[in-house]
């Protein structure tokens, strides 16, 4: 028999590591007889190769590099630019305004866009970039806080019709019916009713109450189930047998209070100043009555868990208390339905759709206004805190703004707004006109200087001026067409999109 020779260089082809056999075919194969002998092979030896660099896992790094943080009254056209820097290679850089993406992303530098400052509202604004690298990496977002001048109050896009509804006088709070109905509080008793977009002269009904200071009809909340019960439920200061602040259900017979309605949920302590009594009333998505009090000018009654002043209740909707309440349940005791305290003057707050989660107004002393998200046993301090704090035991707010301006002027919590009293309040649903991003916003006033502002919960509790309205806001609220309204003291302004 006789071996065949088969180059290994070239007629082998191996697996690693496993052990080969050839075949040896004799030369009689090719005509006679044949026989075949297998030999055992050793794979050759691999040559030796470089292994591959690791994974690049380094982010790039990035910089606003115009405009300046705190910058002010910038108009017109903006070069918005950044610059970036990366181990390996910057790969692009995008650009946001108040969380929505100003532009394509550059790929190359220089990187910067062109931004239009009259597309937005005048006031606070949060520019912000991000780099990307080739393997993915992304830096974290940077950002400057600035404010567009000009007097725009809403941004391009909006209609705002600032007469929307007048007729009004001393307004304090509205609610929306499910039939879309507009129930509307004027601090001298009188209930008013906007019905396809016009104000009925005839008020739903007229309450004898006390109007002095801040006191007087001040809240006003639909039943869950309005459209089967007709229940309506006002809070009012009253007359009888003390001056003191009520909680009432009525019926209501169309567009007018059933005669001799009235059902008494809850009578609060007398009160003694005429200030700080609160007044919004909302039912949470569990179905109880959510009700703002105020500490009646008397700074330690928001710590005392002896007494419903300066806190956040809940009833059931006859006005009995909770069986989980988070500090006791004693019937007919009002101090009872404490669910949140160490507040000042909650006069407004808002519930979000769906999630049942709460934000509290609270309209501060000297300093600062708060936005609390409401906990069951939250303690939000005052009078021991006001403002952000750190403070041991208590929760801080959500987001807090100045009474006067910082320095340099858009530093510090709150950016560049300033006022006095914080007001109306409104989350945004998930769905509406408004463009995807404003989607689970929430939104706030000010009495004083009137601006409109968006919370943005999505992009690290980042405000943004969305508009202003020419009126006092007391309150707002988003109607069933997705346009939100802004109560002022005499008026209703609606912002709608498109």
């Amino acid at each position: 028999m006789r071996w065949i020779d088969l180059s290994i260089s070239d007629k082998w082809s191996w697996v690693r590591g496993a052990m080969l056999l050839v075949v040896i075919v004799s030369a009689a194969s090719c005509g006679g007889d044949s026989s075949v002998t297998t030999l055992p092979t050793t794979p050759p030896t691999t040559p030796p190769t470089t292994p591959p660099p690791g994974a690049d896992t380094q982010a790039p790094t990035v910089a606003v590099s115009s405009p300046a943080n705190f910058a002010s009254g910038i108009t017109g056209p903006l070069t918005f630019s950044a610059t970036a820097a990366d181990n390996v290679g910057v790969a692009s850089v995008e650009f946001q305004v108040d969380g929505v993406a100003a532009g394509a992303a550059q790929t190359s530098a220089p990187y910067s866009v062109s931004v239009n400052t009259n597309d937005y509202a005048s006031g606070q604004h949060v520019l912000r970039v991000r780099a990307r690298d080739a393997a993915g990496n992304q830096s974290a977002w940077t950002s400057v806080t600035v404010s567009f001048g000009g007097s725009r109050m809403q941004p391009a896009g909006f209609t705002r019709n600032q007469n929307y509804i007048t007729g009004l006088s001393n307004a304090t709070a509205f609610a929306q019916a499910p039939d879309g109905r507009l129930f509307v509080a004027q601090q001298t008793g009188e209930m008013r009713v906007v019905k396809d977009d016009v104000l009925l002269p005839t008020p739903f009904m007229t309450l004898t109450v006390n109007s002095i200071g801040e006191r007087g009809l001040l809240g006003v909340a639909f039943h869950p189930n309005f459209a089967s019960n007709n229940f309506v439920y006002v809070y009012y200061t009253a007359t009888t047998p003390t001056t003191h602040n009520r909680i009432s259900r009525f019926t209501a017979n169309g567009d007018v209070v059933a005669p001799g309605s009235e059902f008494v949920l809850v009578d609060l302590p007398e009160l003694s100043a005429t200030n700080h009594n609160g007044g919004a009333i909302h039912f949470g998505t569990d179905g109880k009555l959510y009700v703002g009090v105020g500490e009646n000018a008397v700074v330690l009654n928001s710590q005392s868990l002896a007494t419903p002043l300066g806190k956040l209740l809940r009833f059931n909707d006859n006005g009995s208390i909770p069986n989980d309440n988070p500090f006791c349940t004693t019937q007919n005791n009002p101090a009872c339905a404490v669910w949140a305290y160490g507040l000042r003057n909650p006069f407004t707050f808002a519930v979000q759709p769906g999630t049942g989660r709460i934000h509290i107004n609270d309209v501060g002393a000297g300093t600062w206004e708060e936005v609390n998200l409401g906990a069951a046993g939250a303690n939000y301090g005052w009078p021991n805190a006001e403002g952000p704090t750190t403070a041991a035991g208590i929760t801080a707010p959500l987001l807090a703004y100045r009474h006067g301006a910082t320095n340099p002027p858009g530093s510090g919590p709150g950016g560049f707004f300033t006022g006095c009293a914080i007001a109306g309040g409104a989350f945004y649903p998930d769905s509406g006109p408004f463009p995807a991003a404003y989607r689970g916003s929430y939104f706030y006033a000010d009495l004083c200087t009137a601006f409109i502002a968006r919370l943005d919960l999505a992009n690290g509790n980042a405000i943004y001026s969305f508009g202003a309205v020419t009126g006092n806001p007391v309150d707002m609220l988003v109607a069933s067409d997705g346009a939100l309204l802004v109560l002022t003291r005499g008026t209703i302004e609606r912002f709608s999109s498109p």
